[in-house]
């Protein structure tokens, strides 16, 4: 048996455990990851990135589709399958090595293997044991799938879906959440036929009830087909396709199954509960600085119960790592925390929806401002459409912003910070925005709030 020694060891190599680990380091801790896998976690190599890249793929082929009306003479031959996979592996592999490379020149140490809690300030790793006065998990979360529904053959989780060898023809995506509605835009924009099936009423139903709207409109122009309101019953599969039998009696068929109904928290065989760490349905329970109920025993990310963001992580092993440091880091709220969805609108979102702004304040303690993204120069050059929804208490600050049209998920940034400093309309407006830019649209609402619109009626 080895024993390793560090001032911190983190479980978890991802998002938030890497940027706990690098922020440690410079603080001048020695520090010890402990990974299963690969350092990056989901977002690097099964999930944000690799998923993203190939939204691209299908933007670029939507605008060889509609280049025409641009004046730009061109067609589409068809989607060279290999090639796009290897502009996605090609990415990852390139950021992966660039991670790497960042954790040696902090000095950070890799070990591999699934760490487990044994005693007080000690991890176990295989037949090796590491002590530390401070233990970080960041495990991160994987793929839930529903009772009666076994990933496999032609049913598909999220990570078989992105390395999926050919473009089907038809394809059933379970789930009107943001992974679900992220593959059906993808898809379909590769030319598949899509249906989306979810048991809520609406697609992305956390989202402002405007960007909800949007999306759905969207998919309706682009042929998208979805079935909401339908729980499934039961699901069959042979070597020709999936059939998908829905609580009312329908059925839907497809060549593949994409089961996206959302990711549960990794905490199983940690030894978390044996340590005396709280749990809550699997997630760790924390206090507001992402303590446990252990003394010494911190947790951060999608592990943490909140919204399943990698930037979410990232930002709580940064202010783990301050903590355990003797500083008195802010952990941004997880209302704060910006969300995207890259479909086609994108959707971006900080703070609260209209309806969590009118149950938490009043209806009439609210004020909204919807801005039309077709007033917009800028959007309407990029393809058009779309909307900026911005929400403030009446004589208070901004507490929510929601927009979708495309690329405004590069605008989110500084929606955050207006919302995380509870700005108000009037201490914004001054401000310029460049022309011709999306962020006018923003501007043009925070002028409106403020009791001087110029284009917003």
């Amino acid at each position: 048996m080895t024993v390793h020694t560090a001032d911190v060891v983190i479980v978890g190599g991802g998002s938030g455990g890497y940027a706990a680990a690098i922020r440690a380091s410079e603080l001048g801790r020695r520090v010890i990851v402990v990974e299963s896998d690969k350092v990056g976690g989901t977002c690097l190599h099964r999930g944000c990135v690799p998923t993203k890249a190939l939204l691209h793929v299908g933007e670029t082929a939507d605008a060889v589709r509609d280049a025409a009306g641009l004046g730009v003479t061109a067609s589409l031959e068809g989607i060279d399958v290999p090639a796009m996979h290897a502009f996605r592996t090609d990415l990852v592999a390139k950021k992966y090595k660039g991670l790497q490379g960042l954790l040696r020149a902090r000095g950070i140490e890799i070990l591999a293997g699934t760490g487990r809690i044994v005693g007080p300030g000690e991890v176990a790793v295989g037949d090796d044991r590491i002590t530390a006065a401070d233990i970080v998990i960041a495990t991160g979360a994987h793929t839930r799938t529903l009772p009666g529904i076994d990933i496999g053959g032609r049913i598909l989780s999220s990570e078989e879906a992105l390395a999926l060898d050919e473009i089907p023809s038809r394809v059933v995506v379970l789930g009107g959440g943001v992974i679900g509605v992220e593959f059906a835009s993808l898809w379909r924009s590769l030319g598949a036929e899509v249906v989306v099936v979810e048991a809520a009423s609406e697609l992305v139903p956390a989202e402002d009830e405007i960007l909800r709207s949007q999306l759905a409109r969207a998919f309706r122009k682009r042929g998208i087909e979805t079935r909401l309101g339908s729980p499934f019953r039961a699901v069959e599969q042979d070597a020709d396709g999936v059939r998908l039998e829905l609580a009312d009696g329908t059925t839907v068929a497809g060549d593949y199954l994409l089961v996206a109904v959302g990711r549960a928290p990794s905490t199983a065989g940690l030894g978390l509960e044996e340590a005396g760490v709280a749990l809550d349905r699997g997630f760790v329970v924390t206090d507001p600085e992402l303590r446990t109920s252990v003394p010494g025993i911190w947790a951060v990310g999608d592990v943490v119960a909140g919204p399943q963001l990698a930037h979410r992580g990232f930002q709580h092993g940064i202010a783990v790592a301050e903590r355990i440091a003797g500083q008195s880091p802010v952990v941004v709220p997880d209302e704060v925390v910006p969300r995207i969805v890259y479909t086609s609108p994108e959707l971006a979102a900080v703070g609260l929806t209209r309806a969590q702004a009118e149950e938490r304040h009043g209806a009439d303690a609210i004020r909204v401002v919807d801005y039309n993204l077709a007033g917009n120069a800028r959007s309407e050059i990029l393809g058009g459409g779309g909307i900026a929804r911005v929400i403030r208490r009446v004589d208070g600050p901004v507490i929510g912003v929601h927009l979708a049209g495309p690329r405004v998920g590069e605008l989110i940034a500084s929606a955050q910070l207006v919302v995380g400093w509870e700005a108000h309309p009037e201490d914004i407006a001054p401000y310029l925005s460049a022309h011709p830019t999306q962020s006018e649209a923003l501007g043009e609402a925070f002028l409106a709030l403020a009791g001087k619109p110029l284009h917003v009626l």
